[in-house]
């Protein structure tokens, strides 16, 4: 299968073409046909042009690229497709190279699926695809392959992404929640639950005084440059997306044997986050987060890693938010301004559904 070759899902090939604009999705552009060509070579191959890509192989070939390989995947499906700070294509790609970053790897390249929707105007897939486009050229990650569906009309919601990606790991490097130790310092890259409150209050249709918008960025060089100064003393890294901070820490928690206790006062949550959370009755430490890491970094070295997240655009507003203690292994505990303690547990159920 070649890349963004398409086939429509439904056997029955039906032509829409006198019920249908053409600036929509067409099932004939799954035919593999002229339609499937033209909307490679017009939409695909203007704004993702490459020289792997450009060979419209089966799969991308790598070549020379010695040392130990990290891959990750991830899918999609968040609603509305676009929203205050990005889009669902700048969140594909940004995921997947954060996916990769957190093991510690340096991201090389990316795979592209898309699902379409019959009726999907082209003028909005055309916003999706410069919208990658510009995420890989500022990343510096091309998308080297992939592939496009569509189905028939009411069988999806306009567009579903999946991206996979391939990322190089130093040989010196092993970063993983079992490596967390106690003492280590818990550092989050910056503010709370943003990508989350941003979708849910535009689900919701409700507007909210001060500027709300996804943190989606990729984070690649922040983990780049603190582990080039620190490496061996970061443990662990961890992005914070469905579920938040609390489940995050609390599945380092578990994996590590150890418990986190966090200080309440060192949360970092903007005034307008805090503000619609309160409105709809929301804890910001569960609201998914797209541009944010969290660092396990031994503690007398937490000061200067926090320095150097602090020195990058991506970690200019990092905090130390807690450490990690010898106690009751796998939970998270806050301690509150009033001298009291909280036990956080892990998100149950979904309140914020397609988020991302």
């Amino acid at each position: 299968m070649k890349f963004f070759t398409i086939h429509p899902v439904n056997k029955n090939f039906r032509n829409h073409q006198n019920q249908m604009s053409e600036k929509t999705i067409l099932l004939d552009h799954g035919s593999g046909g002229l339609a499937s060509q033209k909307l490679i070579s017009e939409l695909f191959l203007k704004y993702l042009d490459n020289p792997i890509l450009r060979n419209l192989e089966d799969s991308a070939v790598l070549e020379n690229q010695p040392g130990r390989l990290a891959f990750t995947t991830d899918s999609y499906v968040v609603d509305p497709i676009f929203f205050p700070g990005g889009d669902i294509g700048k969140l594909a790609v940004h995921g997947t190279i954060n996916d990769l970053a957190m093991r510690g790897a340096k991201p090389l390249c990316l795979s592209l699926g898309l699902i379409l929707e019959e009726g999907f105007r082209l003028e909005e897939l055309e916003r999706v695809i410069i919208s990658i486009s510009e995420s890989c050229s500022e990343a510096g990650v091309p998308i080297v392959t992939g592939d496009t569906k569509v189905v028939p009309k009411g069988k999806g919601d306009k567009i579903f992404i999946n991206t996979s990606g391939i990322g190089l790991v130093d040989p010196e490097i092993n970063i993983s929640s079992k490596k967390a130790q106690e003492g280590d310092a818990v550092i989050l890259s910056g503010t709370m639950g943003d990508h989350g409150i941003t979708i849910m209050t535009r689900q919701a249709g409700i507007s909210v005084q001060g500027d709300l918008k996804s943190d989606t960025m990729p984070l690649h060089n922040l983990v780049q440059k603190l582990l080039n100064e620190l490496s061996s003393n970061v443990h662990t890294l961890r992005d914070p997306t469905r579920g938040g901070v609390a489940s995050t820490l609390n599945e380092i928690a578990e994996n590590c044997g150890l418990c986190i206790e966090l200080s309440d006062e060192s949360l970092p949550i903007r005034p307008q986050v805090r503000a619609a959370c309160e409105l709809l009755g929301l804890e910001p430490l569960y609201l998914a987060n797209e541009g944010k890491c969290l660092a396990l970094v031994s503690w007398d070295k937490a000061e200067k890693a926090l320095a150097i997240m602090r020195s990058t655009k991506e970690g200019s507003e990092a905090v130390i938010i807690g450490r990690l203690v010898a106690g009751k292994g796998g939970r998270v505990i806050i301690n509150t301004p009033v001298g009291g303690t909280r036990i956080v547990t892990p998100l149950h159920g979904e309140p914020l559904p397609r988020i991302c």
